[in-house]
């Protein structure tokens, strides 16, 4: 009664328990549940992704069977294998030897993507009522200017409706503010949105340019040019004429 007392007590504050006699390591059981755990998670990269089994065998170059074998643990992939898979279905390479399938988070990233989009909303439309009442104009005069009834952009500022992207920009002009106004900046999809932003104008530069920045070895011209650009206009005068003295 005791010795079971005790083992409960250890339990309870996290001590492990005394094992009379460590029984042997099976390896070969090891090795196929770690098969199966792959196999699991190659099928559900698949079906995520929507690919067929023959679409994955020609790829690695192996038969539908063995792509089959490989998702009921018969059989398992190498690690070549498994990069090229990887990059087919668009997962992180380290998927295969986690414990998380990608239909297991799935519900908690709706979930997520829900609270964003109401949250997204409600700040759109205080963005809105904000841009307004700094350009000192009532409901009415939106109204007017956007022909939207006066509840509905009441809605919207409140946050009640999400605005349509059509009704969103003329209201947007409306309140003389552009669409960047209102985007997302603080989060990490923010952050990936203007870095989106900021790569098609760098791909729209002439080559010449875009090859000069892409060089590292650039890089010294480039911080010298960002500081020229933050410099008044007094002070980069007076550089330019020292460079026009020096040169002469």
């Amino acid at each position: 009664m005791l010795k079971g007392f005790s083992a409960r007590f250890k339990k309870a504050l996290g001590q492990p328990e005394q094992v009379e006699a460590s029984k042997p390591m099976d390896f070969g059981e090891s090795y196929r549940i770690r098969g199966k755990m792959i196999g699991v998670l190659l099928r559900d990269a698949r079906l995520k992704a929507g690919r067929s089994v023959e679409d994955c065998a020609r790829l690695v170059r192996v038969t539908p069977e063995t792509v089959e074998a490989w998702e009921y643990g018969d059989d398992v992939p190498s690690l070549p294998q498994l990069e090229l898979l990887a990059y087919y279905l668009d997962v992180p390479i380290s998927h295969f030897w986690g414990v998380d399938t990608l239909e297991a988070t799935r519900d908690e990233k709706v979930s997520a993507q829900d609270e964003y989009l109401a949250l997204r909303t409600r700040m759109i439309g205080a963005l809105l009522r904000l841009a307004r009442e700094d350009a000192n104009l009532s409901l009415e005069q939106v109204a007017e200017d956007s022909g939207l009834p006066v509840d509905l952009i009441e809605a919207y500022e409140m946050g009640e409706a999400a605005m349509p992207m059509h009704a969103l920009t003329v209201l947007s002009n409306c309140v003389k503010k552009n669409m960047r106004y209102f985007l997302e900046s603080d989060s990490h999809l923010g952050e990936w949105l203007a870095i989106r932003e900021e790569w098609k104008h760098f791909t729209n530069l002439p080559d010449e340019v875009r090859k000069f920045a892409a060089n590292p070895l650039n890089l010294g011209f480039i911080e010298i040019a960002i500081m020229f650009s933050q410099m008044p206009a007094d002070k980069l005068r007076k550089v330019g004429e020292s460079v026009l003295n020096i040169s002469l």
